[in-house]
């Protein structure tokens, strides 16, 4: 099954509601998109709502993939809020459901992500990544490149700092 993508849904209480249990299935799958497991609904929710707010106010803005009528997978193409940064994005809370994982949904929702990037005009995308998960390998293999890295930036547990890495992906023109 292809997903089916829409930028800036309406987001309703249903729509709202499925993107919390998604980001609530990522994270206590291990997935990294803001919190280390276990989390509970009511911490998912917290961050849920200004973190939301910046997409039904402006000026993120929402992308969701859908497997029929289900939302599987999302992204937030998150504004630098900088002039001088207006030309590039930052792609935040890159998630893809658990229980369809190992689809190719999370490289579609990549790809979707660089083609709107791409017609919205920015001259890249960025994201940081969770070092210890093999996430930068995945995203090097959708021509990411690592620009740099925070040692230690991330705490995950007692003990257990690990490296922010930052991804790069230009989306100047191919000839």
């Amino acid at each position: 099954m292809t997903l089916r993508f829409v930028l800036d849904p309406d987001l309703t209480p249903e729509l709202y509601d499925q993107l919390v249990t998604l980001w609530l299935d990522v994270s206590n799958a291990g997935g990294a998109v803001g919190f280390v497991a276990p989390v509970t609904e009511a911490e998912v929710r917290a961050l849920a709502a200004p973190t939301f707010a910046g997409f039904t106010d402006g000026p993120d803005r929402l992308l969701v993939g859908y497997a029929g009528d289900r939302p599987v997978a999302a992204l937030i193409f998150g504004d630098n809020r900088f002039g001088l940064k207006a030309h590039w994005c930052v792609l935040r809370r890159v998630m893809v459901h658990p229980d369809v994982q190992g689809r190719g949904y999370g490289a579609a929702l990549m790809r979707e992500a660089e083609r709107l990037g791409r017609a919205l005009g920015w001259a890249a995308l960025h994201v940081t990544v969770r070092d210890g998960l093999g996430l930068d390998a995945f995203y090097r293999g959708l021509g990411y490149r690592e620009v740099g890295r925070l040692p230690g930036a991330l705490r995950v547990g007692p003990g257990d700092d690990r490296d922010e890495v930052l991804m790069w992906l230009d989306l100047a023109p191919t000839d």
